[in-house]
């Protein structure tokens, strides 16, 4: 029976379920993504290129067949599924923590030295000893 307890306090630890919702957002958003890149993005290039899509590439070498336009596809699609990750989540994300830093800063200017110093902690007798005067 413990080892059953066990597996129950591994699977409601905060980490394993943040990763489960993750893992489902992710998938939910690779969808979403996708759509972007292969309903907006790939007619785009196919203005510029003629083609949207290059998988009959192809070429042979001493009856050896390379068909590269699949791979080209799919450096295609790595390539705006990571833009469209950072233009539309990375940079967001950046922007608003650095906002948020900018809002509630997790320091605060010591009352006696002018030091950087935690929010949360008080300034100790040891940083001013007696009471206060400068750095020890």
């Amino acid at each position: 029976m413990k080892l059953i307890s066990d597996f129950k306090t591994f699977l409601f630890r905060g980490n394993v379920v943040d990763l489960a919702v993750a893992v489902v957002i992710g998938t939910a958003f690779t969808a979403v993504v996708k759509a972007l890149v292969s309903d907006l993005l790939t007619p785009i290039i196919a203005l510029i290129f003629g083609k949207p899509n290059f998988g009959a590439l192809s070429f042979t070498i001493n009856h050896s067949h390379f068909a590269y336009g699949d791979f080209l596809n799919n450096v295609f699609t790595f390539v705006m599924v990571a833009a469209a990750m950072f233009f539309l989540v990375v940079t967001p994300i950046n922007a608003l923590m650095a906002r948020r830093t900018q809002e509630d800063p997790q320091t605060k200017e010591c009352p006696e030295c002018t030091n950087a110093i935690p929010i949360s902690a008080p300034v100790p007798a040891v940083h001013h000893p007696g009471g206060g005067g400068g750095l020890a």
